[in-house]
Parts: C-alpha cells; sequence; structure tokens
C-alpha cells in the first residue's frame, strides 16, 4: 500500500533498545535495593567519605607543593589528629577536674536522692528501693531467678554487641578516609572513565554541581556543631547545670547524628539535675534549654546554615528529613540534607530538559490548506470549508 501524502514513515526502532532500557532500569533497582539493605554498613562508610570529601582540597594543595599524595594524605591526618589532641590537652583537664567535682558529691547526692524517693516509691508504688550494693545485687538475683534470665542475658547481649559495634565503626571511620584520601583523584578519574562519551559534558557539569553543593553541607554541618555546642554548653551552665560544658560540648558534636546527641544530653543534664537536686527550678532549667535549642536548630540553624549551603530552603529541608525519615528511617534522616540537595540539582535538569524539548515546545496540529481552483486556472488556499450543521438544507 502506498504511503499517503503528508505522513512520514514511521521511525524503525532497534530491537534491541527497549530491552537494554529494561535492563539498565533493572541494575539502578537492585543496586538501591542491596544499598538499602546494607544501610547499616554504609553508615561509616558515608562517614568516611564525608571526612575525606572535606579534606581532599588540604590534600590536593599539598600535591601541587610536589608531596606525594600517599605522604600528603598522612600528614593531614595526623594534623586533624594533632588539633584534635591539643583540645584534647586543654579541655580534658577542665572536663576532669568538673568530673572529679561531681563523683566526690555524688555518694552524697545519690544517699540524699534515695531518702527523698524511697518513701514516694513505698507509698505510691509498693516498691522497696535497695539500699546497699548487695540489696542491688539480691534484686538483680531475684530477677534472674524469676524465668526472665534468658530475657535478661539476651537483652545484655545484644546491647553489648551495638556497643561495640558502634566503637568498630568510630575505629573504621578514619582508616576508611585515609584510604579514600590516598585514593580520590584516581576514583574520581576511574568513575568518569565509566560515564559514556555522549554524556560525559553533562553529567560533569551535574557532578561539578554537586561536588559545589556537599562540600557546602560539609561546612554548613561543622559550622551547625560548633553553635550548637556553644548554646548547650552556654545554657546548661547558667541554669547551673553541673558538668555543663562537658554534656553541652558532646551534644552539639553529636548533632550531626539527629536524635542521638540531644537524647544524650537531655539524659546526662537531667540526670545532673536530679542528683544535685536544688529544687524544680533547676530540672526545668534544664528542659527549657535543651528543648529551646533543640527548637532552634530545627527551626533556624539547620535550615538556615546547612539548608543555605546546600541550596535548600527551610522547608525543603524540614520536608526532605520527614521524607526521608518516614522512608528509611533513622538513616534516611542522617543523610536526608546531603540527599535531598543532590535531588534537587538532579530535579532541575531533568526539568530544565523537559522545558528545551520538542514534547513539550510542540503546538497543536492544524488543518492543511485546500487548494481551489478558480474560474481562470489560478489556485488559491483557503480553509476547507466547515461542515454542514444537522438538521439544516446544505
Amino acid at each position: 500500500m502506498a504511503v499517503e501524502a503528508g505522513k512520514e514513515p514511521s521511525a524503525h526502532k532497534e530491537p534491541g533498545t527497549s530491552f537494554r532500557r529494561k535492563m539498565i532500569f533493572l541494575a539502578v533497582v537492585l543496586v538501591l535495593g542491596l544499598a538499602y539493605l546494607l544501610r547499616g554498613v554504609l553508615v561509616p562508610l558515608f562517614l568516611a567519605f564525608l571526612l575525606a570529601y572535606a579534606l581532599d582540597p588540604f590534600v590536593d594543595r599539598l600535591e601541587a607543593m610536589r608531596v606525594p599524595r600517599a605522604l600528603g594524605a598522612i600528614l593531614v591526618m595526623l594534623g586533624i589528629l594533632g588539633l584534635v589532641t591539643v583540645g584534647m590537652i586543654y579541655a580534658v583537664p577542665l572536663f576532669v577536674d568538673e568530673v572529679a567535682d561531681a563523683s566526690s558529691k555524688l555518694p552524697d547526692q545519690v544517699a540524699h536522692l534515695h531518702g527523698r524517693l524511697e518513701p514516694w516509691f513505698a507509698q505510691k508504688l509498693h516498691v522497696k528501693l535497695p539500699h546497699t550494693m548487695g540489696d542491688l545485687s539480691k534484686v538483680v538475683s531475684d530477677r534472674l531467678q524469676t524465668g526472665d534470665a534468658y530475657e535478661t542475658a539476651r537483652t545484655f547481649l545484644f546491647g553489648t554487641i551495638g556497643y561495640v559495634g558502634v566503637a568498630l565503626s568510630a575505629l573504621i571511620v578514619p582508616v576508611f578516609a585515609l584510604y579514600l584520601l590516598i585514593d580520590f583523584d584516581r576514583i574520581v578519574h576511574r568513575v568518569e572513565q565509566l560515564v559514556p562519551r555522549r554524556w560525559a559534558a553533562p553529567i560533569s557539569d551535574v557532578a561539578r554541581q554537586i561536588h559545589k553543593t556537599l562540600s557546602g553541607y560539609v561546612r554548613g554541618q561543622l559550622t551547625a556543631n560548633i553553635v550548637l555546642a556553644a548554646l548547650y554548653a552556654t545554657g546548661l551552665r547558667i541554669v547551673d547545670v553541673r558538668l555543663a560544658v562537658p554534656i553541652g560540648v558532646m551534644t552539639g558534636i553529636l548533632a550531626f547524628v539527629p536524635y542521638v546527641g540531644f537524647a544524650i544530653g537531655v539524659l546526662l543534664a537531667t540526670s545532673m539535675a536530679i542528683l544535685d537536686w536544688q529544687g524544680p527550678g533547676t530540672l526545668v532549667g534544664v528542659i527549657a534549654v535543651m528543648g529551646g535549642v533543640q527548637i532552634i536548630d530545627a527551626m533556624i540553624i539547620t535550615p538556615r546554615i546547612v539548608g543555605r549551603s546546600v541550596g535548600l530552603a527551610p522547608l525543603e529541608v524540614i520536608l526532605t528529613m520527614m521524607a526521608a525519615g518516614s522512608l528509611f528511617g533513622f538513616l534516611g534522616v542522617l543523610l536526608a540534607v546531603p540527599l535531598g540537595a543532590v535531588a534537587k540539582i538532579l530535579i532541575q535538569r531533568a526539568v530544565k530538559a523537559y522545558l528545551a524539548s520538542d514534547f513539550y515546545g510542540r503546538g497543536p496540529k492544524r488543518a492543511p490548506l485546500a487548494p481551489i481552483v478558480g474560474s481562470g486556472g489560478s489556485s488559491s488556499l483557503t480553509p476547507p470549508p466547515r461542515a454542514a450543521a444537522k438538521g439544516k438544507p446544505s
């Protein structure tokens, strides 16, 4: 059959194109699923990558000064370790003095607290608190003999394994970071070589924008941690909480792990306020300080400092953290801001490509003009006649 005039034959599709796209999509889904299953293992690796990413410019500068890459990475890591050591030399004595002072008063504070709580527990809950360590050991022994020994041992075992895992992760992060620093440029170059040549230019442009965003995230997160540590320590010092500076600094440093630093800070500060009981005012002050700084962090510090550094508006940061937390739990909240920034870059690129595509810019098709030959043989282009309305004579 002859092809009708005005229509072009449809383009022949390659038989392998559809299959190849399906395989690529399946591979991406499998990689994402594997990453989700290994999310616990990926956390220390991600932290090591952030550390190496933050220190890579310093290693590049040393390499520009003709220092070997491996030696430069070791020197930078030793420099960071030296700064931490010097800070600990000046900070640890202050912490030790406060801890020693609190420890010397701890027995009297525990005895005083026991004397206040024992009547209340006896009257309200009908529970007798142990007076000595011997009494406490007897309570634990009785609990183990009531049939809960298996559950108690199981809880203790898994708790111990969890703490050991955290300690190993803390030791693994610097080691991973050192190896990543040594091979950072080589890894980037190998990844660039795997990119198809026809996509190399746009992907390199996107990669540079992501690099700028992630480096801004690292700087913003470090700034936010310092600000939070200062706010927590100052606030707890004002309400006269023992060990205010160590608790505040620890809470601020751990703030990059959502909710963990805040929970530890609340637990320690509340415990100090209860042990050094001077009335409900101190406890109320602790709750006000911790809650107030947390609100400031959620509404101002993280959206403004961290969010602005990665190009996210405050509302976008909050929504990203909520969505990532509901989908991936703790790991999602931990990675919400950097991954949200990367996703925003990719979405902006996709929207830009869509607006420049033929699919978006192509207008509606118009009916072709029909030639009409006049009596003199001349032709003119006029729109085709409209169809006669139904019910009317032609």
